[in-house]
């Protein structure tokens, strides 16, 4: 049983962004401001990844814990609403962030899949990380 009505249930669901999150937001300007140049939601790169460096062909995810199952083995029981329909969400997601993964792999991209929460905690560790990717990846920064 949902603790909130329908109208409140939408709204919330309304607000739930798939990109330009805060998260994405925040390692996006540190690595502007590091003098990275990218493209955001490149459509071109197949899974639409929320950051791209084309010429180093590294493309960035930053997932979110709930929607892409972190420790799904073990979240997955706190789901007490709409069970069937939260798994079957989530499980999918899963499955699609894995074949783009080898899809990217597979043509000689560098797949970096991040959590979100994570960003928030590490920040400097994950531009650091990245800014490796690209030098091993070409070479030079």
């Amino acid at each position: 049983m949902d603790v909130l009505t329908k109208e409140q249930r939408r709204k919330n669901m309304q607000a739930i962004k798939s990109k330009d999150t805060k998260d994405e937001i925040l390692l996006a300007k540190a690595l502007w401001h590091r003098g990275h140049r990218y493209r955001k939601n490149n459509k071109t790169v197949f899974g639409k990844p929320d950051l791209t460096f084309k010429k180093y062909k590294v493309a960035i995810f930053i997932d979110s814990e709930y929607f892409h199952g972190k420790d799904w083995h073990t979240e997955k029981h706190r789901i007490k609403t709409n069970r069937t329909f939260w798994w079957t969400k989530i499980e999918g997601n899963m499955k699609r962030d894995e074949s783009v993964n080898k899809h990217l792999i597979n043509t000689g991209w560098k797949v970096l899949r991040f959590w979100s929460k994570e960003i928030q905690k590490n920040l400097a560790n994950f531009v650091s990380s990245i800014e490796q990717q690209l030098k091993n990846s070409n070479g030079k920064i």
